[in-house]
């Protein structure tokens, strides 16, 4: 039986490009069914959607994370691709991606960007994508190239085992991260990147949407690394209380006594804080991993990504793919 593919647009006044979007995408998948996510366009999209041969299903919460989050819950497939509708990503190499998915298996194939077109990528988006991209890394300990590109493929697996609680442009961090905390096998392929079509216009803000995005890392270390997170804090408190509590310390053996009480006892209080807050970070480091074993094991309920014998032994004719792996294989 062959595995079932589905890929997903997501769209907001995108009329000008979602047409070639979609005929890239049957032409690559011919066997794929093509679904356009239209969030609350006030153009053509719908139309140009349709006559261009995807099915459309409307999302009425705007944000391109309430679009995932309903697509991942309605689509049903053994791979589930999601690509802009705004022509910026090759859809013509769609199937290079599914190939390597199945050929892995992995968890997850992400296009990361590389840019080739001037004014594809403006210089506030790629310095924010770096600095975010840094952050995670450091959080989370891994290598990512290009932790926002919205061109990727997931198996069904990956699918079913991820919350998707984002509501907006954050999305592709929050599956960045969870395919990093819980070490699911991920590979990149490098992708042109390029300008938009004429009409087309970015709904992406550099400021907005990438304060937004470090919030959502920040937020997320709190919830996965509740330890280290706890850890800093209590760290902080110590210092704070040591740093009140020395010149008590040094007149209590100087003199014998304790003329600055409201001091030592705000230090001793501070201190206690501190201890608090250190073990209220292990308990919850506790609770995090209880969690995460229960996702891990929605995620082994489900069969890895596999084509049938007949379709890996003739492949698609796509040839050998350059791919860097980003994520060693989950234990």
């Amino acid at each position: 039986m062959e595995p079932t593919i589905a890929c997903v647009v997501p769209c907001h006044n995108e009329e000008a490009a979602v047409g070639k979007v979609v005929r890239d995408l049957r032409t690559a998948l011919p066997e794929a069914v093509v679904y356009v996510y239209d969030n609350a366009s006030t153009d053509r999209t719908v139309e140009v959607a349709r006559e261009a041969g995807a099915i459309v299903r409307e999302e009425l919460r705007k944000g391109k994370g309430n679009v995932i989050r309903r697509a991942f819950a309605d689509v049903d497939a053994d791979a589930l691709l999601i690509i802009d509708g705004d022509d910026t990503y090759d859809a013509s190499r769609a199937r290079e991606l599914v190939d390597l998915l199945f050929e892995g298996p992995y968890d997850q194939v992400v296009g990361a960007r590389r840019v080739t077109d001037d004014g594809a990528y403006r210089t506030g988006h790629a310095v924010g994508n770096k600095l975010l991209t840094g952050a995670v890394r450091s959080l989370f300990g891994n290598d990512v190239t290009d932790m926002l590109s919205g061109y990727r493929v997931f198996s069904r697996r990956f699918v079913k085992s991820f919350p998707a609680l984002a509501r907006e442009f954050e999305t592709e961090t929050e599956m960045t991260i969870h395919a990093l905390h819980l070490r699911l096998p991920t590979a990149e392929i490098p992708m042109d990147y390029r300008v938009r079509p004429a009409g087309g216009e970015s709904k992406l803000r550099t400021y907005r949407d990438g304060w937004r995005i470090l919030r959502v890392i920040l937020d997320l270390a709190r919830r996965e690394r509740p330890s280290l997170v706890h850890t800093v804090i209590a760290a902080v408190l110590a210092l704070v209380s040591v740093v009140l509590g020395i010149p008590v310390i040094a007149d209590f053996v100087r003199t014998g006594t304790v003329p600055r009480v409201p001091t030592a006892i705000l230090a001793a209080a501070i201190m206690t804080i501190a201890a608090l807050v250190l073990l209220v970070g292990y308990i919850l480091e506790s609770l995090t991993h209880m969690r995460q074993e229960q996702i891990r094991l929605v995620h082994l309920a489900y069969p890895a990504p596999v084509r049938s014998p007949r379709r890996a032994a003739h492949g698609a004719g796509a040839g050998p793919v350059p791919v860097r792996k980003t994520a060693a294989d989950g234990p």
